[in-house]
Formats: structure tokens, sequence, C-alpha cells
């Protein structure tokens, strides 16, 4: 069953990924720009591209616990995935300088440096920045797979930071940025123990 399943993954082409996980950002838009989102159209972007955002890095962060457990093999198409929560990420920062803030940097610099949401928030995109840069085969290649490895596990910090940024920016503190957060939480801890587990089985015998 699980490998009929993979060797039907193996047949998906992964480049529509692509143009497919860029439709939401594009109804965004389209809806703020036709008043479906309410009084402040601007801000409903900025909160469904950072919401986006965060979905995608948990189902990065998922597609190893999911081989581990079910041996289901997403592993091809977690750059794509990745890359499309960066894109998520980016248009969420632009709208809130372009958009929102208009450029006023005076603004944007007193956000950036009262705002410990804001701070936050550009430290997980500043971290997103190098996993964009190396996702591809020629980085691989040329860090070696032991240093590529350890670059991507910003992943994680860059997950917490989102979700952080998220449950910080949001006032009446709903359930939902305290779900994404615990997700991956979760998912951190389960990444320690098998790590941890798989150190303790190399451990020789005294």
């Amino acid at each position: 069953m699980v490998a009929g399943i993979n060797a039907a993954l193996r047949r998906v082409p992964t480049w529509p990924l692509y143009p497919l996980g860029c439709i939401p950002a594009v109804l965004f838009y389209y809806q703020g720009l036709t008043g479906q989102l309410g009084a402040d159209p601007i801000r409903a972007i900025e909160h469904e591209l950072g919401e986006w955002a965060l979905r995608l890095l948990i189902l990065v962060l998922l597609i190893t616990p999911l081989l581990n457990v079910t041996r289901v093999n997403l592993i091809r198409f977690r750059r794509a995935i990745g890359l499309l929560a960066f894109i998520y990420v980016t248009l969420h920062l632009l709208t809130y300088l372009v958009l929102d803030q208009q450029f006023y940097w005076s603004q944007i610099w007193q956000d950036l440096t009262k705002r410990p949401y804001i701070i936050i928030g550009m430290s997980g995109f500043l971290a997103m920045v190098p996993l964009a840069i190396t996702s591809n085969n020629a980085s691989l290649r040329r860090l070696g797979a032991r240093a590529w490895r350890q670059l991507h596990r910003l992943t994680y910090f860059v997950a917490v930071a989102g979700a952080v940024h998220y449950l910080l920016l949001v006032k009446a503190w709903p359930l939902e940025p305290f779900v994404y957060l615990g997700i991956i939480l979760a998912l951190l801890a389960y990444r320690l123990g098998r790590r941890l587990g798989t150190r303790s089985r190399r451990r020789p015998a005294t």
C-alpha cells in the first residue's frame, strides 16, 4: 500500500506546486482590491499571507515525521513547499512595507525597535533568506550534505519565530496562534527525542 503511494508520488511533478500554491495570495489581493476584506483590507491581507506562510512551514516540518511514522515519502516536495513559505513571508513583509507603511521609514524603524513582534518576525524572515538561497542542488553540492543539513535546521527557528510573532501580534490571544505554536513545539520535541534516541543506541555498552 505505502509502496504504491510512494511510487505514485514519484510520478507527480513538483513544478505545479508553485502556481497552485500562489493562488491564495492572488485571491487575497483581488479580494482586497474589490472591497471583500472588510474595513482594513491591508491588515487582512497581511494576516492571511502570514498565516499561510506559517501553515506551509508546519507542512515542511511534518514531512520527515510523516516519513518516519507512515513511510509515506514527500521529501521531494519539501523544497517547493519551503520556497512557497518564503514567497508568502516575503509578500507579507512587502505588504507591510509598501501598502501599510508606504515606505514611511521613520515609522518602520520605530516598529523595528519598539515592537517585539516586529523584531521577532523580521528575525525569522532574515533567517529564511539563506534557506531560500541554498534551496537548490548546486548549493547542496557546494556546502556538502552535512553543512547543508545543519544550515537548514534554521527552519525550526523560523517556524517558532513565526508562531511567536503571530501570538504577540493578536491582542485578544485567540486559540489559533497557540495551536500553531503547540504543533511546532511538538514537532521540535519529536525531532529532539528522535536524535537523543539515536545517540543512545549508538553509544557503546560499558
